[in-house]
């Protein structure tokens, strides 16, 4: 899986970046067939923002932002999102499943 990290105006330590990739790939063991990733750093005064974007074939793009007043609860916060999102998604397509598999009955 590719993960890209970009910093707009915004300085992140290496200890930030390598926990912002771990967060992601422990995130993508959930969410099937992710293939790229991109995490946006943005800091504007003391508003840090942070925005996750994960790519999968066959799948909605997933985005996540959050803002904070640091990185690492911005980042935790974002990607509570993203895994919101995924889990509407599956319960989407049971649902879908279901319905498809009611009209094939009848």
């Amino acid at each position: 899986m590719d993960i890209h990290v970009h910093a707009h105006h915004a300085k992140i330590s290496a200890a930030m970046q390598k926990r912002a990739e771990r967060m992601v790939l422990r995130a993508a063991e959930r969410i099937p067939r992710v293939v790229s990733a991109t995490i946006h750093f943005e800091q504007d005064g003391n508003v840090r923002r942070v925005t996750l974007l994960l790519h999968a074939p066959k799948h909605h793009d997933l985005m996540g932002r959050a803002d904070g007043r640091y990185f690492g609860p911005a980042l935790v916060a974002a990607l509570a999102k993203v895994m919101a999102q995924a889990s509407k998604e599956k319960k989407g397509q049971a649902k879908h499943r279901a319905h498809r598999l009611a009209r094939t009955r009848t």
